[in-house]
C-alpha cells in the first residue's frame, strides 16, 4: 500500500512516536484529560494512565502502523489502516484498525480504537 499523503503529518508523527516507543513525547498529541477506549481494556483515563498503558501494559513489543486514509477537522479526526509487529512475548501481530478522535486545543481528548474482527 502507498504511504499516506504528506498533507496528514499529524497522524504520521503521532504513530511514529507510538511505534518508536517515545512515550515522553506523547503529550505533544494527547490532552492531559484524555480518555482512550480500546477493545479488551477498561477506558484509560488521563495522561498518566495512558503513559502507563503504553509503557507497561500494552502487549505490543514492536511494530508499525500504516495508514490507508485519514481525515481531520478542528475538533475531530478519523483514520484507518493496519498494524504489523510482534507482541512482547514474540507472537506475530497483524491487525486492521480504525480510530476516531475528539480533539480539544489541538490535542486528542478522546480516542476510540476499533479492530476488524468478528465480535457478534
Amino acid at each position: 500500500m502507498n504511504a499516506l499523503p504528506q498533507q496528514y503529518p499529524w497522524f504520521e508523527n503521532m504513530f511514529d512516536t507510538i511505534d518508536s516507543g517515545s512515550w515522553k513525547d506523547l503529550p505533544r498529541f494527547f490532552h492531559p484529560n484524555v480518555v482512550y477506549e480500546r477493545p479488551g481494556y477498561p477506558p484509560i483515563e488521563g495522561l498518566d494512565a495512558l503513559l502507563d498503558f503504553y509503557g507497561r501494559i500494552r502487549i505490543i513489543g514492536e511494530g508499525k502502523h500504516t495508514l490507508d486514509a485519514a481525515l481531520r477537522e478542528t475538533d475531530r479526526a478519523i483514520c484507518w489502516g493496519h498494524f504489523n509487529g510482534r507482541s512482547k512475548d514474540g507472537k506475530i501481530l497483524a491487525e486492521r484498525f480504525a480510530d476516531a478522535y475528539e480533539l480539544k486545543d489541538g490535542l486528542i481528548r478522546k480516542r476510540t480504537t476499533f479492530f476488524f474482527r468478528a465480535a457478534i
